[in-house]
Formats: structure tokens, sequence, C-alpha cells
């Protein structure tokens, strides 16, 4: 849940009930869209995504649950398909099949202290992975336009510590 004043770093200092205050604890800093213009930026395109979706799900009444059985995903770690689920683990990776929009998504997380090369999925030959999100690399880098996402080279991606990445590939 995303909170007001989040998309700029701003801080209730740890308050969820500041609807009741009236004072700087719940007023907007306007200050803050200047100095945190970088994550407002990053909130932005992640909204602007989430506007272009299909909400067709959310009028049948489809659970999260009933929503994650039906679809078509695979879990993985640094290896394809070999997810590492120990307790001391500290990255994961899947990828899904985005149906209604004939797309796929692989979501790479490393909260590993060093980087770590991830595999990924093999596409059929007129296929390639974009580069949507990769959290590691500096603003305007860290997250491009939907549409407008690089393409990515090669068989593996190198994920740096403590950094989330997300690629793209048409299905079509």
């Amino acid at each position: 849940m995303v909170l007001m004043g989040d998309e700029v770093r701003q801080t209730q200092r740890g308050n969820n009930n500041a609807y009741c205050q009236d004072n700087e604890l719940s007023w907007f800093d306007w200050s803050l869209v200047g100095k945190h213009a970088d994550v407002l930026r990053f909130a932005t395109l992640l909204i602007a995504r989430r506007r272009l979706r299909n909400a067709e799900h959310e009028r049948q009444r489809i659970s999260l649950n009933q929503l994650l059985r039906r679809a078509k995903c695979s879990w993985h770690g640094v290896k394809l398909n070999q997810p590492d689920w120990s307790g001391h683990s500290h990255s994961v990776a899947f990828t899904a099949e985005l149906q209604q929009e004939k797309m796929l998504l692989h979501l790479i997380l490393n909260a590993y202290w060093e980087p770590l090369e991830f595999e990924l999925p093999s596409l059929d030959s007129s296929g390639m992975w974009r580069r949507w999100i990769d959290t590691a690399l500096d603003s305007p880098h860290d997250i491009v336009d939907w549409q407008s996402s690089p393409w990515v080279q090669g068989f593996n991606y190198r994920v740096e510590a403590r950094s989330v990445v997300v690629l793209l590939a048409d299905l079509e």
C-alpha cells in the first residue's frame, strides 16, 4: 500500500494513522518533490503501467489466490527451475505468462550482498527479453517507459546486490 508522500520519500515517522493529525506529520512537504524527483519519476512510471493493465479479473471478482492458481508461472534461483527455498537463500526469480496481455514477465529479486548472475528463460527464435526495471541502475535508467524497454543481450542477466529486475518479452 502506498501512502500520500511515499512517492517523494516523505515519512510520517511510523504513524499510520496520521489522518487525525493536523500538523507537519500529515501535511505534504512540497519541497520533497524536487529533492526526490527520481523516486517520484519511478512511482509515476509504475502507476502509468498499472493504468494500462486489463482489469477484467477485478470485474469478475476473482481472488488473488484464484488468479495465482490459474497463472502459468515457474520459479527459479540463479539456475532456471531451481529455486532455493532454504532459510538462508537471498534470491529468487519467477517467470509468469500474462496471457491476456500476450507477454512474459520475468522478475528477479536479489537480496544477497553481492551481485548474482541469473539464467534467463529461453524464448522462441523471434523473441528477446526487454529490461523494464533494474533498481541497481541510476535514474533515469532504473525504470523506463513500458513500451520502450531496451533489449537484453545474452542468456544471463547480472543482478547487482540488493536489487530488483523486471524483464518482459512478447509472446507473439
